[in-house]
C-alpha cells in the first residue's frame, strides 16, 4: 500500500495564513499577536479544545479591548495552488491521498463549503482528531486510521519541523517549496 499525506496551507492552498492580516487589522505586530494569543491557546484552538469564540474572548481580555469574533474568518481567503492540485489528482488515480492539516473549525468549514477537500480521499484536520503537527501523535493517528506502515507513507509539508517529525517516525517526508520540485521528488520516489 502507498499513502500520500498532504498538508493543505502552503502546499495545496495559498493565502491561508491570517495572522499578518489580523495583526494589521488590530494595529499590533505579528510577534505581539502571538505573545497575546499564547502558544497554548493557539494549540488549544487547533486541536479543538477551545472554540474560536473562546479564543477571541481570552484574546480580547488580554489585549484590553474588544476584538470581533470573526477575525479568523474575515481574512481567510485561500486560493488553490493549481499545480499541486493536478499532482494530487494524478496520484489519486492509483493511490490513496489524504490531507493532514493543522486548522481550526471555521477555516475547515470554509474549505469544506468551497469543495476544497473533495480533492482528497479523507481529511485529517487537527481540530477534529485532537492532535496538531508536529506532535508525533498526529502522524501516528493517520497511519493507524489508514492501516498503513510509516515506510509506506509519503508526507509533504511546507514547515520543516513538521517534515522532521514525520521523518523521525519513518515516514518518507518532503519539505515543500514548489510544485515542480515536488513532482521531481515524487517521480524519484515512485
Amino acid at each position: 500500500m502507498r499513502l500520500f499525506i498532504f498538508d493543505v496551507g502552503g502546499v495545496v492552498a495559498e493565502n491561508t495564513s491570517v495572522v499578518p492580516s489580523i495583526s494589521g487589522f488590530l494595529g499590533i505586530s505579528k510577534e505581539e499577536f502571538v505573545e497575546i494569543a499564547e502558544m497554548d491557546n493557539l494549540l488549544a484552538l487547533q486541536t479543538g479544545r477551545i472554540t474560536v469564540e473562546e479564543f477571541v474572548y481570552v484574546f480580547s481580555r488580554k489585549l484590553g479591548r474588544p476584538v470581533p469574533g470573526n477575525i479568523w474568518d474575515m481574512f481567510f481567503k485561500p486560493t488553490p495552488m493549481e499545480e499541486t492540485v493536478r499532482i494530487i489528482e494524478r496520484l489519486r488515480r492509483k493511490y490513496r491521498v489524504v490531507a493532514g492539516t493543522n486548522t481550526i473549525e471555521s477555516h475547515y468549514e470554509i474549505h469544506k463549503s468551497r469543495g476544497d477537500y473533495e480533492l482528497f480521499d479523507r481529511v485529517y484536520a487537527s481540530h477534529l482528531i485532537g492532535y496538531a503537527k508536529p506532535d508525533k501523535a498526529f502522524y501516528s493517528h493517520i497511519l493507524r486510521e489508514e492501516n498503513c506502515f510509516a515506510e509506506e507513507a509519503f508526507f509533504t509539508d511546507d514547515t520543516r519541523k513538521n517534515v522532521k517529525a514525520a521523518a523521525e517516525l519513518g515516514i518518507v517526508s518532503y519539505h515543500f517549496t514548489d510544485s515542480t520540485a515536488l513532482e521531481k521528488r515524487l517521480r524519484e520516489y515512485l
